[in-house]
Parts: C-alpha cells; structure tokens; sequence
C-alpha cells in the first residue's frame, strides 16, 4: 500500500509540473534513475509512477531516448458528441458500407485505416510458429482428435491463471472454449435469448456484433455511450423492462474507446443481478490498456454468475488461430449443450499452442512491448490528426484498444468520402457501420494498430485534405 501511495504522490508532483508549465509540452523528463535518487524510492516505484502519466497522456516514451512530456496534452480536438436515445427510429443497415470496406481489404496498396486488427509485424509470429511445431511433436495424435466440448484443459487453466490480473479467481471448471470472441458472443447469445427477444447494447458498436444479433432474429436497443466512461446506468434502466440481456464492451469499447469505471460496472452488476438480465462481457481489449493496470471486467463483481465474461487471443496474438473462451457463470452447463450441439469442439492444436506461450510468461512480455507500440502509436495518430485535420474534428481519447472515433464536420458525410478515399488507395470505416440507425453519417473509425511509417502518416495527411476539399 505504501508503494501504492508513493508513486501516485510522484506522479501527482510531475503532473502539477506539468500542468503550471514547469514542465513544457515535447520537454524531457529526468530519467528513471534520476527520480529514484531524488525521491529514495526504487525503480519499480518511478515506473508505475511513469505509467500512470502516460495513461493520462501527459508523458510519452521514445525509445532509446527517455520519457517527453506529451504533444497530445493540450489537444485543442474535442471530444466526439454523445447520441441520443433511439427506442423507435426506422432501421438503415449497414450491410451496404461493410460489403464496400471488405471488397477493399485484398488490395496490398490500401493503407488499411479500417482493419480492426493489429500489424503482423507486432505479433510474435516465429515464437508462436515454434510452438506449433512443439506441439505437434507433443500431442499423442498430433492435434488430429476430438478434444471435451468444454474445451482444452491446458487453456482453460491458463485463462483461469491470467483471470488473476484482475481478480478474477477463475477455476479452469468456470471456463467453456471457443473459436474466437465473437464466437463466444454467439454461444452467449443463444444460451439466454430465444428470437423476438431485445438486447441493449452500446452505440456505436463493432458491426459484427449487430449483424449477429439480428441474424439470430433478436431485437436491438441501442445506448447512448459516452467516448470516456461508456453507458449511462440512468439510460441502461428507462429500457430495463424492455430487454431480455445486455451485450457490452466495458474496456475500450470498439469503436469508441471507452472504459466503464470501477463503480460504473459494480452498480450495472448489481442492478443487472437485481433484475435476473444476464449480461454478454466482450472483454477482448481488455488486455490493451495504456495505464499503470488492467481495469476489471464486470465480471470482478459478478457474485450471482449472471455475467458471460468473453476473451480470445484474436486482438493480441493471433487472429487467425480463431482461440477464444467464454466463463458463463450460472449458464455453463446449458451452454457446453450447444455447443456441443453446433461444433462438438475446437481444434486442440491451436488450443495448446496459445496455452503454451501464456504458461511461460511470453504472454504478458508480448503484451507489455504491444501495449507500448500501440500507445506510441495513438499519440502520433492524434498528434498528426490534430495538425492536419479540420479545426472542428473532434476525437476520442481512448485509454487502450487501437481505434480511434473521429467525428467530422456536420457537413461530411463519410461514406461518400470512403468512395473518394479508396480512390487514394486509403481505407476507413465509415461511422455508419456502427448502428442500425441513420446515425453517425459524419464519422469514421481508424484503426492505429498498423506500423506507424512513412506511407502510413502520408495516408493519415492526405485524408485530412480529402475531408478539408469536402468542406470547401
């Protein structure tokens, strides 16, 4: 607890710095070991004193070189604007502009802003290529047999393990596998719904997650979400009669950003727990974050097993090994029934693969140098945005994950510039592909999990002057 205290009290002295202009945009800091001998403290101390400023953006690590105070600090984009409730609008879809960004992904001259995946180039490909021929050697049928519908022991135990980060206390025997996360929403999904039944989820959201819900027959209401802090519990309880489940991404919400505080996720639980509605947890960012710690998944307070805590290695890892898992709290047994129904079981090869690199550490290494690239990345996104976008663009400023939201003037509308862009050879994902309604027309998400380089910031520029021609 002490350390605890010393490091916010370290923090707080450089942020107060920084805020009074002691300390000056783009200035260097002392280094690590300077701070040390000044305040008496060990290095472990200044790092988390380091990594809380760089969760607030004020601080920016350069490799090799120390840590900056940020460019982004005095940001002068505001945040993007908070929708309205909608219980009864007509539906637009979105299948037109999903259809038109696919058709752009096999092209290797796009700069791809509208991926919803990390770089190749961040993920540990040679280490996991190892582990494939490890296991191969390993297994007795070299991956080729059926494994239990719940999933692979190996992995399971080592989600409950990781579960530990934030407090989780998993048992492998809470754990049921799947084929990524999205996989697990939809065994979530038809555990605890039947068709005609109504979901209140975030807007904007990831579209894969609406398409699933309406493909099911099921009905969708959608919340207006805060670019910060996520749902409003106050909006969560007008439509509480309504809705049969809750599906949302309480860390670093796609496309937003967003991270429901602490005591935001304890009274939606305990609401949700009140009311029996069972609550779908897509946490696969949660592993992501820029800050000094993990934040807890709702699934930390879940003391009833109303909450279906869903995860996968498909953002951190490796998207194509399709490794995810579910802990469905008091719906297991129905679950593991469907999908057993459904699947029978996952492939065991992958399965041991991830559960391998999680056993030895790898895991939480890779994860430490992903975070801090992606970060690095965000800053030079929102950095460069800012100097070559509109003045009136406004941002999101999430605190981990790799998208941004963008809203642009209320002139633009984006998917008129997507058809212009992909001229440019330049991708995006227009705004409109995260809702059912005719709705944010004027935004756009970029992905800034893509190697930050040359061709990259020249994109980046080159948008900006596309959406600056559009107002003119």
């Amino acid at each position: 607890m002490a350390r605890e205290i010393l490091y916010l009290k370290i923090a707080g002295i450089i942020e107060d710095q920084i805020h009074i202009g002691s300390l000056k945009t783009a200035e260097k800091l002392p280094s690590i070991r300077t701070v040390q001998k000044i305040y008496g403290v060990s290095i472990n101390t200044v790092k988390q004193a380091f990594l809380e400023l760089e969760s607030k953006s004020l601080i920016q690590s350069k490799p090799k070189s120390g840590y900056y105070v940020s460019k982004t600090f005095h940001t002068k984009l505001a945040l993007p604007s908070i929708s309205k409730l909608h219980l009864s609008d007509k539906e637009k879809t979105p299948e037109d502009l999903i259809s038109k960004v696919f058709n752009t992904l096999t092209d290797k001259d796009f700069t791809q802003f509208s991926l919803g995946v990390t770089d190749k180039s961040m993920l540990p490909i040679a280490k996991l290529n190892k582990g494939v021929v490890k296991m191969l050697r390993h297994l007795e049928d070299s991956g080729t047999g059926y494994e239990p519908a719940q999933g692979n022991l190996n992995l399971r135990r080592n989600v409950a393990k990781w579960s530990f980060t934030w407090d989780g206390n998993l048992t492998p025997e809470d754990i049921v596998t799947t084929s990524g996360a999205l996989n697990s929403l939809f065994y979530c999904l038809i555990t605890v719904t039947n068709p005609g039944d109504t979901i209140a989820i975030e807007s904007p959201v990831y579209f894969g997650i609406l398409q699933m819900i309406k493909s099911l027959g099921l009905h969708i209401i959608e919340l207006p979400t805060h670019p910060t802090t996520g749902i409003a519990i106050d909006d969560l309880k007008k439509v509480l009669p309504k809705i049969s489940a809750c599906c949302f991404v309480t860390n670093f919400n796609n496309p937003l950003g967003s991270c429901m505080p602490d005591e935001n996720k304890k009274e939606l639980v305990a609401l949700l727990t009140q009311h029996n509605i069972p609550l779908i947890e897509d946490d696969l960012y949660g592993d992501l974050f820029f800050g000094a710690s993990r934040p807890k998944p709702c699934k930390a307070f879940d003391e009833e097993g109303i909450v279906m805590w869903c995860g996968s290695v498909s953002k951190t890892l490796a998207p194509g090994y399709r490794v995810g898992w579910v802990a469905p709290g008091k719906f297991k047994d129905k679950m593991i029934r469907k999908k057993l129904l459904h699947t029978i079981s996952n492939p065991p090869l992958f399965q041991e693969v991830i559960a391998d690199f999680m056993e030895h550490g790898r895991y939480e290494h890779h994860l430490r140098s992903l975070r801090n690239t992606l970060y690095n990345n965000y800053l030079q996104f929102q950095l460069c945005i800012e100097k070559h976008f509109p003045e009136n663009t406004k941002i999101s400023k999430p605190q981990g994950g790799f998208v941004l939201w963008l809203e642009l003037d209320p002139t633009i509308d984006t998917a008129v510039l997507f058809d212009i862009a992909i001229q440019q050879k330049i991708g995006f994902a227009p705004g409109r592909m995260f809702t059912q309604h005719d709705q944010y027309n004027n935004c756009m998400r970029l992905n800034f999990g893509i190697k930050w380089e040359e061709k990259v910031e020249k994109s980046l520029i080159k948008l900006g002057t596309l959406i600056k021609q559009q107002l003119l």
